[in-house]
């Protein structure tokens, strides 16, 4: 039998891999945690996933403390309750935390943590609201919902490598900033959304959904990014026939969460009108409609035309970056095993 330790009376196996909150996440042991994400690692900054450790003194926490054979922890014990009320409290009364006209109200960990402990009116005020901005071309950066978790900074910095978030200034006026605290739309940033999707709050908030739905009023449909041939996962937040906002899959390959700005913005061009929903022939100066098989049986004849009077290095293919590399494969067989020219290229620069 391998290695055990106790969870609120709970014995749960473990190998040494885990943390006491990915364990009891497993678990289904709800231990509430705001800096902490799966991608990120350890933080121990938020300190809301205290737990009381048998023969610890202070409270440990749960995103850092490795468990050992025989370990009783508590997580719901009154002096952890009492502890994480009190940071709680202070986070909220730090902010303008207005729920009910939030754009995450009913997915936001804050939130959550708050109906959990019971908290429905902070127990601090302070009077200091600094002002939202909205230079971003795609993202709004609220300051006054900001928890300062660092969620964003570590994305930011060690995840998407773009090095434009950190925390400025210090002790009570600390805030995370842009560059030199430079406005969002005016800094170095590249507006990829990495931040937005990693932050538990309504800081940063995509600016394309803003107002069109509240997050029950979604579903969620899992697809591929048509942008390039890499396959990254989305997951599309739709109301009616209508998508809200865009947010990477976070527990799948390849992308496991990160998204580019097409990926995550660049949706829109599904709504254009100038979209070509059925194949067009030439005639003349203008263009008619056609059905598939009639502009598939005009391609091919012209094709036979060309490699009968020119030879079959006449014709040139180029595969499409929006494909998936077994298509790119498929392409390249057509013009080298059919028509009988090396003459294809693949544009990866769309």
């Amino acid at each position: 039998m391998g290695k055990t330790f106790i969870i609120d009376d709970r014995e749960i196996a473990f190998d040494g891999s885990k943390t006491v909150l990915q364990i009891a996440r497993e678990n289904d042991i709800y231990i509430p945690s705001l800096c902490y994400h799966p991608k990120l690692g350890p933080a121990s900054k938020c300190r809301v996933c205290v737990v009381e450790v048998e023969g610890i003194r202070a409270l440990q926490t749960a995103c850092t403390l490795m468990p050992k054979e025989g370990m009783k922890v508590n997580t719901s014990s009154e002096r952890v309750i009492d502890a994480r009320r009190m940071v709680v409290n202070l986070l909220l009364a730090n902010g303008n935390h207005n729920c009910l006209s939030c754009e995450v109200n009913g997915a936001c960990e804050l939130q959550e943590a708050a109906y959990r402990l019971g908290i429905e009116i902070p127990a601090f005020v302070v009077e200091e609201r600094e002002e939202r901005d909205e230079s971003g071309v795609f993202i709004m950066r609220d300051p006054g919902k900001c928890i300062q978790c660092g969620r964003c900074i570590e994305g930011c910095n060690r995840l998407v490598v773009n090095e434009v978030l950190d925390f400025g200034y210090r002790g009570g006026h600390t805030k995370v900033i842009c560059d030199g605290d430079l406005p969002m739309g005016q800094s170095s940033c590249v507006q990829c959304g990495e931040c937005v999707q990693l932050c538990p709050v309504g800081a940063l908030i995509e600016k394309k959904g803003m107002g069109k739905a509240r997050t029950w009023e979604t579903k969620k449909v899992r697809t591929t990014c048509p942008y390039c041939g890499v396959g990254c996962q989305l997951e599309l937040h739709v109301k009616g026939d209508q998508i809200i906002r865009v947010t990477g899959v976070e527990d799948a390959q390849p992308n496991q969460g990160h998204l580019c700005v097409k990926g995550r913005f660049g949706y829109d061009f599904i709504y254009s009108k100038d979209r070509l929903t059925t194949p067009l022939i030439r005639e003349k100066d203008g263009f008619r409609e056609a059905g598939w098989d009639e502009a598939l049986d005009l391609v091919a004849g012209k094709f036979k035309q060309i490699i009968k009077e020119s030879g079959p290095d006449a014709i040139a293919g180029v595969s499409c970056a929006r494909s998936i590399n077994e298509d790119s494969y498929n392409m390249q067989k057509l013009f080298r095993g059919v028509i009988g020219t090396n003459n294809i290229d693949h544009c990866a620069r769309t």
